[in-house]
């Protein structure tokens, strides 16, 4: 998947957030939004997953060279965000269920196997609700890593986890981002070290 901006700009009311940033995202790869606190990283990274609109500028998709509408991006897509919402009275298997019923699941796992991928065996008969932060970050980085998209677009992906979380995490993409674009929106090296392209938001003010 290739996703090309061009002049791409975000105001809320008469501040700009980010001015004409205009960047090639090309087929598998991992790149970096870098930049400090409210630099404009999460924004972007929505703009491009189709959640927010640009003020101004273009972003068009292509799959296998072919352009794609951006309202036909979702089944191309993976996210993940510190903010997202997720089902929390349902119970692990259950919202994993109900989420692969629209997106597939990558070629060889299955529910059982991503639950126990993200060690979370002794608690499949909680509700969402009783886990910890730690444990909801788990289940939305795998509901992302573990969906076949050719992108996967992560916003903070070790917020609230402990080490063993951020080792876990850190396997996940060696092991399952091969021949994905990967996107990753931080400010924080663990979170985006392998990451071979870096784009500064700062640098578009």
């Amino acid at each position: 998947m290739k996703i090309s901006l061009d002049q791409l700009s975000k105001r809320f009311q008469k501040h700009w957030i980010f001015k004409d940033i205009s960047y090639n995202f090309n087929n598998s790869g991992s790149y970096a939004l870098l930049g400090a606190n409210g630099s404009g990283k999460s924004t972007l990274l929505r703009i491009i997953a189709g959640l927010q609109s640009p003020s101004k500028g273009t972003i068009k998709y292509e799959v296998d060279g072919k352009p794609l509408p951006a309202n036909a991006v979702f089944p191309y897509i993976s996210f993940c965000a510190p903010g997202m919402e997720i089902i929390e009275e349902l119970t692990l298997p259950e919202f994993l269920q109900f989420h692969f019923a629209f997106k597939k699941l990558l070629p060889g796992l299955d529910i059982t196997q991503i639950i126990a991928l993200c060690g979370l065996q002794q608690s499949v008969h909680k509700p969402i609700a009783d886990f910890s932060s730690g444990m909801k970050q788990r289940v939305k980085l795998a509901q992302a890593f573990f969906s076949d998209t050719p992108l996967i677009l992560l916003d903070e992906p070790c917020t609230n986890l402990d080490q063993k979380g951020v080792e876990q995490y850190e396997h996940w993409v060696e092991q399952y981002t091969k021949n994905r674009l990967l996107i990753v929106a931080s400010n924080d090296p663990k979170e985006y070290y392998f990451c071979k392209e870096r784009l500064e938001i700062e640098d578009f003010k």
